[in-house]
């Protein structure tokens, strides 16, 4: 029997964002900077920063997972790495579509700390082995998580071969 998979559709990810957003505003906290980190968290900082009307946006790259289960070693940011000055004395809320390790969370948090006002953390899902235990989850599982947005294989290959027509 294949192991239990969380299905997460587009319309779930509407609902699921927009009660992430209700829990944040409900708690009093108004972020000046939504961080995403990519590229799941930008669906999510997309949908939180229209929510909470927050229009600033950064984005910071990380790559971890390299395939399904499979990882680097640790987490290591991209470039172009946002710079931290933008942020000092600004609310920041880190936003990622899930905790898994929370690797991940934790390098972009511990950018963040010494740098800013406050930061705190969004996500969708959290898992139980999350190093970093997030202010904001809308729901909390330990099952391989299936996000619309990855889902379904590329339609084209970074080499430009297209998959399906």
């Amino acid at each position: 029997m294949p192991p239990a998979r969380e299905n997460l559709t587009y319309e779930g990810f509407g609902v699921a964002v927009r009660e992430l957003a209700r829990t944040i505003a409900d708690d009093g906290y108004e972020p000046d900077i939504v961080l995403s980190i990519a590229r799941g968290g930008v669906f999510v900082a997309g949908g939180l920063a229209y929510a909470l009307d927050c229009k600033n946006i950064h984005l910071v790259n990380v790559e971890f997972y390299t395939g399904v289960g499979t990882t680097l070693e640790m987490p290591v940011m991209l470039a172009p790495v946002p710079n931290a000055i933008d942020f000092s004395d600004k609310k920041v809320l880190i936003t990622d579509d899930v905790a898994d390790t929370g690797k991940t969370l934790k390098l972009v948090h511990d950018f963040c700390v010494g740098e800013v006002a406050e930061v705190r953390s969004a996500v969708i899902y959290e898992k139980t082995q999350s190093l970093v235990k997030c202010e904001y989850v809308w729901k909390r599982t330990d099952e391989w998580i299936n996000f619309p947005w990855s889902a379904e294989p590329p339609v084209v290959r970074r080499t430009g071969q297209v998959l399906d027509a």
